[in-house]
């Protein structure tokens, strides 16, 4: 095979913190696979989600786009059918596989290009987009039939059944794609596609909630480290940020997962402390069907002809600030791993990539890997001249999006209120982060000093005019990608 057309495999985790693996700082979970992974790949060591909540996020890794273009602004919101997305966009000669989440719509229809679909949600269909959909289960559910398990209703999602379901390592989501996708590796070179080069996607549903999970003792609660911002309330933050907090620390749960048993006691330190190492916990299983993954690459010959991505399309909170969960721009949420394995740019050694990227750059640098000259219109660009060396990403800013409007229960009305006024972000190359909404009390950070985002700085006046220079920024971005959304006047 030659470099032009590699075999692509893009893993995704859900809600995976950047701080949950030795390359970002966290020398005490067991995450060997991943760590493996980084220590022969590029580490991008600031990648940003375009905004921190699911089908949004997942719909930008898909097109290229910041969601206000998508439209894809909120949970529950199909990507539209003329919006080409990833399978769609891949050289005709790639076969196109994808398992997992997809929460972009019609979750259990092999759709956008994928010649092979393995779904494992099926509680959306009341939003699919035919009604002789509604009938068609998950994969997902046969596996759990198999394994002695009846699934959940459709009406349930995971998150609000698993909490409660007891299950095996085995017979988790993870599980099942960690076995599914390894043997689809190993197939593959004796299937009647082996002389196609191939794209693999696979969306795990974890380290998402609920914060349990079949490993839930697996790190000692009181040793785990936390840091500064570990339950302390956002006193000068946004106001939405200090309801969340207050609702948390206060004894509130995640509502959704409550309802299927994932009950904490977030109103003392140990029922944090082990909500946080549960949530850790759920990484370390996903490492390890990463493992079977990998595991299939080696024993097929097939890793030096294949890209590795892995990344997730958004962070977790676990106690930082009070909160739990994302829909924040806190670096928690945001700030998410990427890791690019390319063979033949690698050989074996891992090169951190300094400077910030973007989500909507991955689709690009993965078309511009697969040979794809003609490139379509989008927001992100391809980044193989950083991962040859021939530039950096010193002077890039990188933007965030917040469009909450009409989004679930998060605890109460004043929440559900304030969780649905828009943000505009952006983080400098400087590494500044401006948060700028035009209903609550905006941010400013300075990554450099505090790194934990503990002092808001914009109200200080020795910054107003790193405001003004960073609010043009984001005002040029906006005209640049048809963004309307309005920004407070400086």
């Amino acid at each position: 095979m030659s470099v032009s057309q590699p075999n692509i495999l893009f893993v995704l985790t859900d809600q995976q913190r950047t701080d949950s693996m030795a390359a970002y700082g966290n020398n005490w979970i067991d995450a060997r696979n991943m760590d493996a992974l980084a220590a022969r790949s590029f580490i991008f060591e600031n990648c940003y989600c375009t905004q921190p909540v699911c089908t949004p996020s997942r719909g930008s890794l898909m097109t290229g786009l910041y969601p206000h273009a998508t439209g894809v602004v909120r949970n529950r919101i199909p990507l539209p059918v003329d919006t080409p997305s990833l399978g769609e966009q891949m050289p005709d000669d790639y076969y196109n596989a994808h398992m997992g989440k997809w929460h972009l719509g019609d979750d259990v229809i092999a759709q956008r290009g994928f010649d092979t679909w393995l779904a494992i949600e099926d509680f959306h269909r009341a939003h699919y987009s035919k009604k002789e959909y509604r009938n068609i289960e998950a994969h997902y559910n046969d596996w759990l039939r198999q394994h002695g398990v009846e699934p959940p209703h459709w009406t349930k999602s995971y998150e609000a059944w698993a909490g409660g379901a007891g299950l095996t390592e085995e017979q988790t989501q993870a599980g099942y794609l960690g076995h599914v996708a390894s043997e689809f590796i190993r197939d593959y070179p004796s299937g009647k596609h082996a002389n196609q080069p191939w794209l693999l996607q696979v969306n795990f549903f974890e380290p998402h909630p609920p914060y349990t999970g079949p490993f839930n003792d697996l790190y000692d609660h009181d040793a785990i480290e936390v840091g500064p911002a570990f339950m302390q309330r956002p006193d000068t933050g946004s106001l939405v940020n200090r309801l969340r907090a207050d609702f948390y620390l206060g004894g509130g749960n995640n509502p959704l997962g409550l309802a299927g048993g994932d009950a904490h006691d977030t109103t003392t330190e140990a029922g944090w402390r082990k909500l946080r190492a549960q949530y850790f916990a759920n990484v370390t299983l996903v490492d390890r069907q990463l493992g079977k993954i990998l595991d299939a690459l080696e024993a097929t010959g097939q890793t030096d002809s294949t890209i590795i991505v892995f990344s997730s399309d958004h962070g977790e909170m676990a106690g930082d600030h009070g909160m739990c969960e994302k829909r924040n721009l806190y670096e928690e949420a945001s700030r998410v791993p990427l890791m690019m394995h390319v063979p033949w740019l690698n050989q074996g050694a891992a090169t951190r990539v300094p400077g910030s990227v973007s989500h909507v750059d991955i689709l690009p640098t993965l078309l511009d890997f697969a040979g794809v000259t003609d490139m379509p219109d989008m927001h992100g660009v391809s980044r193989t001249n950083v991962l040859r060396g021939e530039t950096d990403l010193s002077e890039n800013d990188v933007f965030t999006e917040w469009d909450g409007m009409g989004d679930r229960n998060l605890g109460s009305p004043e929440i559900n209120r304030m969780v649905s006024m828009p943000w505009r972000g952006v983080i400098s190359g400087d590494r500044f982060k401006l948060n700028l909404s035009p209903a609550d009390q905006c941010e400013l950070y300075d990554l450099n000093t505090d790194p934990h985002e503990m002092h808001n700085l914009f109200d200080d006046p020795v910054h107003r005019d790193r405001v003004r220079d960073m609010a043009a920024r984001i005002r040029m971005w906006q005209a640049a990608t048809g963004d309307t959304m309005p920004i407070p006047t400086l």
